[in-house]
């Protein structure tokens, strides 16, 4: 199953990266993201692994995850390799408009017992909903703290 999402920040790259830098804190802006637990002894950067607590309804799953590409203030990529398996993405881009483009893309495949590729028509728009929410969640921290270092410097 392919996933792809976007949302519009008004903050630079490399302010919305200080704040998807810190693993840890994707708890605050991922509602489906119950608690992070590096397995790694770094926590940033290529290598970097962690286990994840995920919550989507009634599913609760461990997914062990590895950073395979990190390109601050550009992108940063996972992979997945617990019962869910595949790789995710994360992208910024800046607009003409002077906004920031965070762009989240996923591709996943799922166990039998969760419906494996069958579970793909019923699981994609529930997933889409959440992570364009996340986005939501991540735009308000990034542009409240945006805002706030923007009036610091006066």
């Amino acid at each position: 199953m392919r996933l792809h999402v976007t949302v519009d920040i008004a903050a630079s790259p490399a302010n919305i990266w200080k704040i998807i830098e810190p693993i840890e804190n994707h708890v605050d802006w991922m509602s489906d993201a119950m608690s992070i637990r590096f397995t790694s002894t770094n926590n940033r950067g290529i290598g970097t692994t962690f286990d994840c607590i995920s919550r989507v309804g009634p599913f609760q799953t461990r997914d062990k995850m590895c950073v395979t590409e990190w390109e601050p203030p550009v992108a940063m990529g996972i992979r997945h390799q617990g019962v869910v398996q595949g790789v995710g993405r994360f992208t910024l881009a800046t607009q003409s408009n002077g906004l920031t483009r965070f762009s989240w893309t996923e591709h996943l495949s799922f166990p039998w017992w969760m419906g494996g590729p069958i579970a793909t028509p019923f699981a994609r728009p529930i997933l889409k909903r959440i992570w364009r929410a996340n986005l939501v969640s991540l735009r308000t921290i990034c542009e409240s703290r945006d805002h706030e270092q923007t009036h610091e410097q006066f």
